[in-house]
C-alpha cells in the first residue's frame, strides 16, 4: 500500500514504540490521529504527551491530530475513531499499539486481569470494528496489531498481560480471513526482540539492556508491514523473523541482540528468571 496521502490512527502513541510509528508513517507521507490518555494537561507516570507526538508529526510536513482517549471505555473508542475519520474526512490505517500491564499471576486482582483484558484485547477488537466501514469507503485499508514476546513464553509476573497478547494475535488471524476479499489487510506485528520502551523499562527494572534497540526500529517494521500490498494479510509476524528473512530493522546498537526468540507458545516447566527470548 502506498502510504503517501493516507490517514493513520495510531493508540498508544504519547511515547514509545507508538509514537515511533506515527512518526514513521508521517514521514511516509500519512497524516496521523494519535491516541493516548497522557497530554500535557493530564500527564501520567511515564514521560511522553500526545502533544508532543503531534508536534514531532507536524515537523514531518504532515497534518497530525490527538484525541485524548481511555481505551477502557468503548465510547472513546468509538469516538476515537469517528472523530479522526471526521477530521481527515477518511480512514485507511489503523495500529493497535496501546497496552498497559500490572504485575501479577494466578493471584492478580481480578479487576486488573479485567482493565488489562479491556485495553490490550477489547478495545483493538472494538477499534477493527469501527474503523471498517470508513477503510471500505476509501477503497481499502490495512490494520497492524502490535503483540510481544509475552504471548509465546511465560513471563512470571505477566500472565494476564500475555494472555491479552495471545488472544490479539489469534483475532488478527481472524479478521484477516475475514477481511481478505474486502480489500483490508491485517497484520499482527510481534515485538520479540528487546526494545527499549519507557512501558517495557519501568515493567523489567532487573533486567539487562545489552542488546534492545531504540523504538524507532520496530516502528520501520511496522511501515514495512503497511506498505506491503493489501493481499498480504493474515500473518504473524515476528519482528525477528523479519529481521532475518527480508534485511528490515538493522540494529542501531554495537552489540545487537543475539538470542532467539519462542516460535510457538513454550510449554512445560520454566525457571523463575529464565530469559523470555530463547528457542522453543
Amino acid at each position: 500500500m502506498d502510504l503517501d496521502g493516507k490517514v493513520a490512527l495510531v493508540t498508544g502513541a504519547s511515547r514509545g514504540v507508538g509514537a515511533a510509528t506515527a512518526v514513521a508513517l508521517a514521514e511516509a507521507g500519512c497524516d496521523v490521529a494519535v491516541a493516548a490518555r497522557a497530554t500535557r494537561a493530564s500527564p501520567q507516570k511515564l514521560p511522553g504527551t500526545l502533544d508532543e507526538t503531534l508536534e514531532r508529526i507536524e515537523r514531518c510536513g504532515r497534518r497530525g491530530l490527538a484525541v485524548a482517549t481511555n481505551l477502557a471505555r468503548e465510547d472513546e473508542v468509538e469516538r476515537m475513531v469517528q472523530r479522526t475519520a471526521e477530521h481527515f474526512g477518511r480512514l485507511d490505517v489503523l495500529v493497535n499499539n496501546a497496552a498497559i500491564t500490572f504485575v501479577g499471576d494466578l493471584d492478580i486482582p481480578l479487576k486488573r486481569h479485567d482493565l488489562i483484558m479491556e485495553v490490550n484485547l477489547r478495545a483493538p477488537l472494538l477499534a477493527m470494528r469501527h474503523v471498517v466501514p470508513h477503510m471500505l469507503a476509501a477503497g481499502g485499508g490495512g490494520i497492524v496489531n502490535v503483540s510481544s514476546a509475552a504471548s509465546l513464553s511465560p513471563l512470571p509476573g505477566l500472565m494476564s498481560y500475555g494472555i491479552s497478547k495471545a488472544g490479539l494475535e489469534r483475532a488478527s488471524v481472524d479478521v484477516g480471513n475475514q477481511m481478505q476479499d474486502r480489500g483490508i489487510a491485517v497484520n499482527c506485528f510481534r515485538i520479540d526482540i528487546p526494545c527499549a520502551s519507557e512501558g517495557f523499562v519501568a515493567n523489567t527494572p532487573e533486567a539487562e539492556r545489552v542488546g534492545w534497540e531504540p523504538c524507532e526500529v520496530p516502528a520501520e517494521g511496522i511501515r514495512w508491514v503497511l506498505e506491503q500490498p493489501l493481499e498480504f494479510s493474515g500473518h504473524l509476524l515476528s519482528m525477528f523473523e523479519l529481521r532475518r528473512d527480508r534485511g528490515i530493522m538493522a540494529s542501531r546498537l554495537e552489540q545487537p541482540y543475539a538470542g532467539r526468540p519462542p516460535t510457538r507458545i513454550v510449554t512445560g516447566l520454566v525457571a523463575r528468571g529464565e530469559t523470555m527470548f530463547r528457542d522453543a
